[in-house]
């Protein structure tokens, strides 16, 4: 999961790195009061909230001098196309009066299988230039995840970048609460760009990003709250109560596909695409679901966009044939208008998931395989 720059900079000001005070709108008219209720002066930079870098490039980022110059540059920017993704959400901060960039980051080495720490004295925007143009200015070390940082990994990054040693000690704390927040939250990337140093010699993470590893969301609260703020798809949010995985697909679509496997949902859609069907939506019910559960994903499935078809898709093994069309079968029974399901299953108790079937067959059709269950599709659209 990739956080916004607000929501990095709230994980780094927790750790106590320095970041620049400001406050996040989503409605020009709250600008004044925003700026005022956090005690900004101008000049303020105004930052467009999107999951991806290069916003700078990308006329993501605008500056302003006063109240009226600030609700233009935001105005421009609210709802702006930042490289494919829509700015939601603005960060308004105070401008800082920097005299260097840095580059700092820790992520996830799949070589070493350890945390690196990478490290440049030429930050900014122009780190991914000086990546390719001067490998030689960034340095990287790994970090045995059993020691933590060691003094001599400081020394190592300042000598091969050839950064001022004079900032040692603030560097390396900076270093040890950077790697703290990275292994308290399971993350698979924390990057500072720039780190930057102020008139005063402080150091300040003027950007972040930070990605968590989805696997950890169970045990951080506040990353599922980051989740969910970003995540504003109704259905989506519908899904995760029950822990299915909801993924919108096409907004013409009037079919809906469930499976216990993202393999299996592919193959479906793929197969209905080159049939010409148009699928909206996939839920992954993951394993062991119960009827009951069963029955909450029918449920939103066929009630998300112009539904009208289910497609399900089971190989029953912990998830059980029978718990999976008797779930289907309560479904159906508080569905106001009549649609159609066609299953696939095969596994654990399909005999008697079989009979449960003859209880609903005016509205359900089982078929002999993934290719059989397209036909039947195809076949009742047609008709």
């Amino acid at each position: 999961m990739k956080l916004l720059e607000y929501q990095a900079k709230e994980l780094f000001g927790k750790y106590g790195l320095t970041v620049k005070k400001g406050c996040v709108v989503d409605e020009l008219t709250t600008i004044p009061d925003c700026i005022k209720a956090a005690g900004l002066h101008y000049p303020v930079v105004i930052k467009a909230q999107v999951q991806i870098g290069g916003r700078g490039k990308a006329g993501g980022i605008q500056f302003a001098d006063s109240e009226a110059e600030a609700i233009a540059r935001a105005q421009e920017l609210l709802f702006k196309d930042i490289r494919g993704l829509t700015a939601k959400e603005l960060l308004i901060v105070e401008k800082a009066e920097i005299t260097r960039e840095w580059y700092l980051s820790i992520l996830l080495d799949r070589g070493s299988k350890s945390p690196m720490i990478i490290f440049s004295a030429k930050g900014g925007m122009e780190i991914e230039e000086t990546a390719k143009t001067h490998p030689e200015a960034i340095a990287k070390v790994t970090v045995n995840p059993f020691l933590g940082i060691q003094d001599y990994h400081i020394d190592y990054l300042l000598d091969v970048s050839g950064a001022d040693k004079g900032c040692k000690k603030q560097f390396a704390a900076t270093v040890q609460k950077l790697y703290q927040l990275f292994t308290d939250y399971n993350a698979l990337l924390v990057e500072i760009n720039p780190l930057a140093t102020d008139e005063a010699g402080e150091l300040i993470a003027l950007d972040g990003k930070i990605e968590i590893d989805d696997s950890a969301l169970f045990k951080l609260p506040d990353i599922v709250a980051y989740r969910d703020h970003l995540q504003e798809d109704a259905m989506v949010l519908e899904a995760r109560k029950f822990n299915f995985l909801y993924i919108p697909v096409e907004e013409n679509g009037d079919i809906a596909v469930m499976s216990n496997g993202s393999g299996l949902l592919m193959s479906c859609i793929d197969l209905l695409a080159k049939k010409g069907m148009a699928v909206a939506s996939a839920l992954d019910l993951g394993g062991g679901a119960t009827a009951d559960r069963i029955k909450e994903a029918v449920r939103i499935l066929l009630n998300s966009g112009r539904v009208h078809t289910l497609l399900i898709c089971i190989f029953g093994g912990i998830t059980r044939c029978d718990e999976v069309v008797e779930g289907v079968r309560l479904a159906l029974l508080e569905q106001a208008e009549k649609k159609t399901v066609v299953i696939r299953m095969e596994g654990t108790n399909k005999e008697c998931a079989m009979q449960i079937v003859q209880s609903v067959s005016d509205q359900v059709t089982t078929a002999r395989s993934i290719p059989d269950a397209v036909e039947i599709l195809a076949k009742k659209r047609e008709a």
